[in-house]
């Protein structure tokens, strides 16, 4: 096996804590969950154009909030950020206790895209963070890059029925949809939309689950290994692959295959 990965200082100094929530939803037509999937526009520095899970990086705000709740500051961070991050990109309010309805969601909406921070707009609708309605599912954290590293925590929630109107945004994301994991992935492989390393093996492992009780029970008895991954050879080709035993059922692909970011 040979693997390649830049020097710890260098990935520790360039590296950005980040969060994304796969959020699940009933089938209206009683087929498998749909997952909210997020296409970013093309001129972003990273994943442009690829389609993703709502998310972001944490900000320093979020850490603030995080450590009044108290816990991991890490993990609570990341949490923080993931339910922030979903109103502001999507409108859907999760990880959320209070009332909550479409009018009032999209007027936190416009009241954190003002203001950019989380905790006045859970003030000022009388609603407190439920930090354990997300499920830790993952923790990436692609150290061969050199530049553009994100340590992403990933959580996992459950709308329900998702009886709430979804409204892209505009400035990093210009289109939303819901779909299977294998409808997502069966679009990338019609070359529908385009998905990174990282969503690929995701959509894999998210496609063994009926229900997200299914998924939540799998997240809970999986360890939440970092997962970062490296290159090995394969009869003389580069493959990029992932550690075993962390709950995903592909573990690689030809490095000239992967889409990187």
């Amino acid at each position: 096996m040979e693997t390649h990965d830049i020097e710890p200082e260098n990935w520790l100094r360039k590296t950005t804590p980040a969060a994304t929530v796969v959020i699940f939803r009933h089938d209206p037509l009683g087929g498998p969950p749909q997952i909210l999937m997020v296409e970013r526009n093309a001129s972003l520095k990273f994943a442009g154009g690829a389609t993703v899970f709502p998310g972001g990086k944490i900000d320093e705000a979020d850490r603030e909030l995080a450590a009044r709740i108290g816990g991991d500051l890490d993990d609570m961070a990341a949490r923080v950020a993931a339910v922030r991050e979903t109103l502001e990109e999507t409108g859907l309010v999760v990880g959320i206790d209070g009332v909550v309805d479409g009018m009032l969601a999209a007027q936190a909406r416009r009241m954190l895209i003002s203001g950019g921070d989380l905790a006045p707009v859970l003030d000022a609708f009388g609603w407190s963070l439920a930090p354990e309605r997300l499920v830790p599912f993952a923790r990436w954290w692609p150290k061969h890059r050199t530049e553009r590293i994100f340590d992403t925590r990933f959580y996992l929630a459950d709308l329900g029925t998702g009886a709430v109107d979804i409204e892209v945004d505009a400035t990093e994301n210009r289109h939303l949809f819901w779909a299977s994991a294998k409808g997502a992935l069966d679009l990338a492989e019609k070359g529908k939309i385009r998905v990174i390393f990282p969503t690929r093996r995701n959509l894999e492992r998210l496609a063994l689950f009926g229900s997200f009780g299914d998924a939540k029970v799998h997240a809970e008895a999986t360890p939440a290994g970092t997962i970062s991954p490296f290159i090995e050879k394969r009869d003389g080709q580069p493959w990029l692959m992932i550690p075993e035993n962390l709950g995903y059922p592909v573990l690689g692909e030809p490095l000239e295959m992967a889409q990187r970011g």
